[in-house]
């Protein structure tokens, strides 16, 4: 599938999806963060996005507290996770609720690099 148009949501559009469940085999539609470039859905369509989870719930490795709430559009203290990782379509998409904060950007920038082999020598 190739694309051209310039795609609706960005990267660091916080948006709300039906993330699956690694542990289970259902969704639920939550909060996450799309940390793919615009090549990727102009050319085939498909985001790739972390999970946002309240932080109230343990912590895992790699994770990234929201600073700024309002801007990103929720309601209650937030994580990103960045070792839960799902690819979608836009059409899974409910709707955008808002944007990461550049200092979150950044933290969740070298958790990535540190959790994928992205950049390394091969």
């Amino acid at each position: 599938m190739t694309r051209s148009a310039k795609p609706r949501f960005q990267p660091w559009d916080v948006v709300l999806v039906p993330f699956p469940y690694t542990e289970r085999n259902y969704t639920k539609v939550r909060p996450a963060l799309i940390i793919s470039t615009d090549t990727l859905s102009t050319k085939t369509g498909k985001y790739f996005l972390v999970m946002i989870t309240s932080a109230q719930h343990s912590r895992t490795y790699g994770d990234v507290l929201i600073s700024d709430l309002k801007l990103a559009g929720l309601p209650a203290d937030s994580i990103i996770r960045p070792s839960k990782i799902a690819t979608f379509e836009e059409a899974l998409f409910v709707r955008r609720v808002g944007t990461l904060a550049v200092k979150d950007r950044k933290s969740v920038s070298t958790q990535l690099r540190g959790l994928l082999c992205v950049g390394e020598k091969v």
